[in-house]
């Protein structure tokens, strides 16, 4: 599946046809250049997914939780305490070493049935998920991005 973005004024109806055809998968590995979107296509994602916090890249933290209130607009959703479920955002751009993931309990995260939304996947390949969804996000000659879903 292809998704077109035109300008940063359509970024939230990308987002919300990317969430309208991810279907069950929890796992999604984020593929592109630097500057190509990545961080704000995810944070689009977010905020439609009904997350109210600061969404900003994990880059030092290498992993963000957000909490999502809008348990209805997605069967991804796990409704947790009070209707509210988690959101994962991963950046590995920083990783040195394959050791590194290991010891952060990237498997609690993966393999815990919430979003995982992970920027510089080609890092950390071995790990991922098989089921884990191909994302890759690029910039057109004409300033437009393409989302491929594979």
């Amino acid at each position: 599946m292809e998704i077109k973005i035109e300008n940063l004024e359509q970024i939230r109806e990308a987002a919300r046809e990317f969430i309208n055809h991810i279907g069950n998968r929890h796992v999604f590995a984020f593929y592109g250049k630097m500057g190509a979107g990545k961080t704000t296509f995810i944070k689009a994602v977010c905020e439609e997914l009904g997350v109210e916090d600061v969404i900003t890249s994990p880059t030092f933290a290498i992993v963000n939780e957000y909490t999502s209130r809008k348990t209805t607009c997605s069967p991804l959703l796990q409704g947790g305490a009070g209707g509210e479920s988690s959101i994962f955002h991963f950046d590995f751009y920083r990783i040195k070493k394959l050791e590194e993931v290991y010891d952060m309990g990237y498997e609690d995260y993966f393999y815990s049935g919430a979003l995982c939304f992970i920027e510089w996947p080609e890092l950390i390949e071995e790990v991922l998920p098989e089921d884990a969804v191909r994302v890759t996000i690029e910039e057109q000659p004409d300033g437009t991005r393409r989302v491929t879903i594979n």
